[in-house]
């Protein structure tokens, strides 16, 4: 596809860097607006020991509070971490997505059990505060469909809307892995996205009919995309999403929506980072350096204000969030 700059991406302001820690590897930046004035965000970590890979075996949820989206943000605390042997969340917990919905904190996240990708499932955490203390769930909220169906592998990357018509709505990544291979491109899979609707916030979710609602394989060369962010504005439902061959992988995407169904042909909601910043030379043990991930939006008064991402980089050569200001 041609690429085309979306007009998200043309009132994007870059701020820089935050959540930088020296020991830790920081992912999946969720912001939200307390309460108390301040900026919250939930956002994944895991020892830098564990190099990049320990996302799928070692990570945490923490909580992080600024006066400021800007920052700069002090750690208040860990909300979840890893339960051990014999739980669903036993090795990892992380794609922290945070939600104020019915008059409670909504924390969903995608746990695994095995430290491994076929064991990845979504769950809800709740909480009266955003402080906690958080009723964690004994079962996932969202499971992988029967053999031989496109998800039958896992659940993961969750976003949620409250719908205006009063249903709850969960998107889910799964991952297709028969028949997608591409010399050219080296993803494994075909990564798609499904809808599950519930009557209630913790569900129980029934999975939409006409799934995968987002599906880029039939654009060929495997294409395909992650990390999705769903929310409705305007009458219209919008998508962003990390692109994986569409434009480039070091590239987002924009998509948008009447009825949260059917999406539009994708456009561009970020650009490479080498676009907005100058940064060093990228560290041999840093291969996804240059891209912004895992985008989230800061709503103030119901307008979407900031957008969060996740990059590998900055002053520790770890990983970090990247904040914009939508202008």
């Amino acid at each position: 596809m041609d690429p085309k700059l979306s007009d998200f991406e043309k009132r994007l302001k870059p701020i820089g860097r935050a959540l930088e820690f020296e020991d830790y590897y920081v992912w999946c930046n969720s912001p939200i607006e307390g309460p108390d004035g301040k900026i919250h965000v939930f956002f994944s970590r895991w020892k830098k020991s564990k190099s990049m890979s320990g996302w799928i075996n070692s990570s945490e949820i923490a909580h992080a509070v600024a006066d400021k989206p800007e920052g700069p943000y002090e750690y208040v605390s860990t909300v979840l971490a890893p339960r051990g042997e014999g739980f669903w969340d036993a090795t990892t917990c992380h794609n922290p997505s945070i939600h104020f919905v019915d008059g409670k904190y909504a924390l969903f996240f995608m746990g695994n059990s095995n430290g491994k990708m076929n064991t990845k499932r979504i769950g809800l955490a709740t909480s009266d505060s955003l402080y906690g203390p958080w009723k964690r769930p004994d079962e996932p909220l969202l499971l992988p469909g029967n053999e031989g169906s496109w998800d039958d592998l896992l659940t993961t990357n969750p976003s949620f809307l409250k719908h205006p018509n009063g249903e709850y709505w969960l998107y889910y990544k799964s991952l297709e892995t028969e028949n997608y291979v591409h010399p050219k491109f080296p993803v494994k899979g075909n990564r798609k996205y499904g809808l599950a609707v519930a009557k209630s916030l913790e569900g129980p979710y029934k999975k939409y009919e006409g799934n995968p609602v987002v599906d880029f394989s039939k654009l060929g060369d495997n294409k395909q995309c992650e990390d999705a962010f769903v929310w409705y504005e305007a009458k219209k439902f919008k998508m962003l999403a990390r692109d994986l061959g569409v434009f480039g992988q070091d590239y987002g995407l924009y998509m948008d929506s009447d009825d949260g169904v059917h999406w539009s042909d994708p456009s561009i909601s970020y650009q490479p980072l080498n676009k907005y910043i100058n940064q060093p030379e990228a560290p041999k043990h840093l291969n996804r350096y240059g891209r912004a991930e895992r985008p989230q939006l800061l709503f103030q008064n119901g307008k979407a204000t900031y957008l969060f991402t996740a990059s590998q980089g900055g002053k520790f050569e770890t990983a970090s969030s990247f904040i914009f200001k939508i202008m």
